[in-house]
């Protein structure tokens, strides 16, 4: 009954895991990356549209992106879109594409960046607690109905446990390489 109510949440879980994994790919660091942009919204004729819907995305090279839209009438939206965005991006308009040069890193903004990489995982690892506590909440509510002994409920406390710290280590897994990919000259 406890092991049911445990694995009936782990998708919720996984999809905190899969959301720091989007959050942390937007981080820049050194090298050029689509995650940075892929994910942009962009007022495609009046509809809010992720980049990556409406243009290919590619990395010619190491500190560069370039944007080729299948749509050329949307090249001025999704310029305009990059320029309005927080990512300090300055995109260079050829008529067919954009190109984005990824200036180099400064110490600071490197030490800032990873300020912000902990921030997300400390915010993924308040939703995997909250997570746990909705669960424990039911397996006392199941033991206060009599659906399970105090036995069961502590076992399943310890259950709940070793699956919260597997996914917290996940999250700090993917935060350190994240940290060393941004701290990387």
């Amino acid at each position: 009954m406890v092991k049911e109510l445990i694995d009936e949440k782990k998708t919720d879980f996984e999809n905190a895991v899969e959301h720091f994994i989007s959050e942390a790919a937007k981080i820049r660091t050194g090298r050029a990356n689509p995650g940075l942009v892929e994910n942009l919204s962009v007022d495609y004729y009046g509809t809010k549209t992720p980049l990556r819907q409406i243009a290919s995305i590619n990395i010619p090279e190491a500190r560069q992106i370039l944007i080729q839209p299948w749509d050329k009438g949307s090249l001025v939206m999704i310029e305009a879109a990059l320029r309005e965005s927080d990512l300090g991006l300055n995109p260079v308009n050829d008529g067919q594409s954009l190109r984005i040069t990824l200036p180099p890193l400064t110490e600071d903004r490197r030490k800032d960046l990873v300020k912000v990489l902990n921030q997300r995982a400390e915010e993924e690892r308040i939703v995997v607690r909250t997570i746990r506590e909705d669960i424990w909440k039911d397996i006392q509510e199941l033991e206060k109905d009599g659906g399970i002994s105090e036995d069961e409920k502590f076992r399943g406390k310890d259950d709940l446990q070793k699956i919260v710290d597997e996914y917290n280590t996940k999250i700090e897994t993917l935060r350190e390489r994240k940290e060393e990919e941004i701290l990387t000259v």
